[in-house]
Parts: C-alpha cells; sequence; structure tokens
C-alpha cells in the first residue's frame, strides 16, 4: 500500500517499518508519533507491519543461534540466516534498552489510531485551578463494555474499574479511577500471565484530584475516564496496575 501516485512521500512515511520495529531513537520515535496522529495512511501501513514483531520477537527468544536459521527457512519470504539474525540482534537489543516501546506499546497506539479516539481525556485549567474533564468518548465505551473488574486499594483507597473487550487485535481497555489525589503522574500498566508488562496508557492527576467523594469542585467529583490496548488476549491477561511514575501500585484489578 502506499499514498497516492503522483504525490512526493514525505519522510516520516517512510518511516513507519522502523517506528514497528522499535528501532528509530527517542527523538526520531517521539517525531514519528506526532506524524502518525494525523497520518491515516501511517496508521494503516503499522497495522498492517503488525504481524512481524512477534515473530523477530519469538526468534529472539530462541536460545543460541542455531535454530534461527531454520525458523528463517520455514517463513515465506525465506531470508538468509545472516539476515534473520541481524533482525533477531536488533529486536533484542531493543527489548533490552526501550522495553517501553515494545510491540504491545505500538499496537496500541496503531489500534486506537484506527478504532478512533477511545480515550479523548483533557484537562483544561487556567491558573486558578479551575478544570474541565472532557472524557464523554471514553465514558461512553466504559459503558458499552461487557466485561468489567474492580478492587479498592485499602492502604491507598483508590479504586479502580478496569472495562474489557477482546478484538482480533487484542485487548480493549476503558479505565475509570475513582478517589486519586494529585499532583500525581500514573499509567494503567497490564501484567500478562506469562509476567510481562505492557504499559497501556498514562495521564496526570491535577491537584483537585477525580472521583473523590468529598470534593470541593465538580470537576474533582468527577472519576476518570481513559481508554487504551494492548495485544494481549483477555484470556493471557493477569491484572492490572495504576502505578505512578515514581513505581508506587495505587490499586491492582485482578483479570
Amino acid at each position: 500500500m502506499s499514498p497516492q501516485s503522483g504525490s512526493s512521500v514525505p519522510s516520516e512515511h517512510e518511516t513507519v517499518g522502523a517506528y514497528a520495529l522499535g528501532i528509530l531513537d527517542d527523538a526520531e520515535a517521539t517525531a514519528f508519533e506526532a506524524h502518525l496522529a494525523g497520518c491515516e495512511w501511517c496508521a494503516q501501513q503499522l497495522d498492517e507491519l503488525a504481524g512481524m514483531e512477534p515473530m523477530l520477537a519469538a526468534l529472539a527468544d530462541l536460545p543460541g543461534s542455531g535454530s534461527t536459521p531454520a525458523i528463517g527457512e520455514s517463513l515465506s519470504a525465506r531470508p538468509s540466516p545472516r539476515i534473520v539474525e541481524k533482525l533477531v540482534d536488533e529486536v533484542t537489543e531493543k527489548r533490552a534498552q526501550k522495553r517501553r516501546r515494545s510491540f504491545y506499546m505500538i499496537a496500541a497506539a496503531a489500534a486506537l489510531i484506527i478504532a478512533g479516539p477511545l480515550a479523548a481525556v483533557a484537562v483544561n485549567g487556567g491558573s486558578d485551578g479551575g478544570g474541565q474533564v472532557q472524557a464523554s468518548s471514553a465514558q461512553t465505551t466504559f459503558a458499552s463494555l461487557p466485561e468489567k473488574k474492580s478492587a479498592t486499594d485499602p492502604s491507598s483507597q483508590v479504586s479502580a474499574t478496569v472495562g474489557m473487550a477482546q478484538k482480533d487485535w487484542g485487548t480493549q481497555a476503558v479505565l475509570e479511577l475513582k478517589n486519586v489525589k494529585g499532583p500525581l503522574k500514573c499509567s494503567l500498566v497490564l501484567v500478562a500471565k506469562n509476567g510481562q508488562r505492557v504499559t497501556m496508557s498514562s495521564w496526570s492527576v491535577p491537584d483537585w484530584g477525580y472521583g473523590i467523594p468529598n470534593g470541593t469542585t465538580p470537576e474533582s467529583r468527577k472519576p476518570l475516564y481513559i481508554g487504551g490496548a494492548a495485544a494481549f488476549k483477555p484470556n493471557e491477561i493477569d491484572h492490572f496496575e495504576v502505578v505512578t511514575f515514581q513505581g508506587k501500585k495505587l490499586v491492582q484489578v485482578d483479570a
């Protein structure tokens, strides 16, 4: 698939493959993600490349290099053992250096771009401390999801409900978060049954917080609704965690 014939191809379009393999540096990846947010063509390309990284990841997990050529010969494209080993080395190295840029994050971004804005959550406020949570799309999606799991942490008193739905590409999820006070920066982390951790989304908690029962403003009493996605199927998920950027776990929701 390519852009319309006769049009020049911006350099950003040529970065899709490198981004899908996770071999861009931080600055290049950030620039491409900014381009990806408004480029339907690149989103479609990224989706089409979704089958490549799991194959390379499987190769990278093999002990030693002796098995790599045999698997390479079974692929439809039949790459040379040298090429396969090079790709495996790239995936292995990037996994160690940039776990946050794993394919599951890429799949989540692509799925959200293709499916639409599941979690358009924005906080608009000035220096006076006021603000308004705009989360109608995520909240509507949350209400429609067929499976929901909830938990309240006895220590932090933070409450979370995760709505889930299985998709062809993995799991769509929307988090409802209550009784969390700011300022904080948090992430929703999926923990798979195989032990792998995947960050599904992240956000900032303003000073006035979210879902505070006795909050002094209407905004502080509203829960946060924020969406995410991952390449794992629901039956492959062990639990979800809401954690701060400093690594403190606020609440855990078993799947």
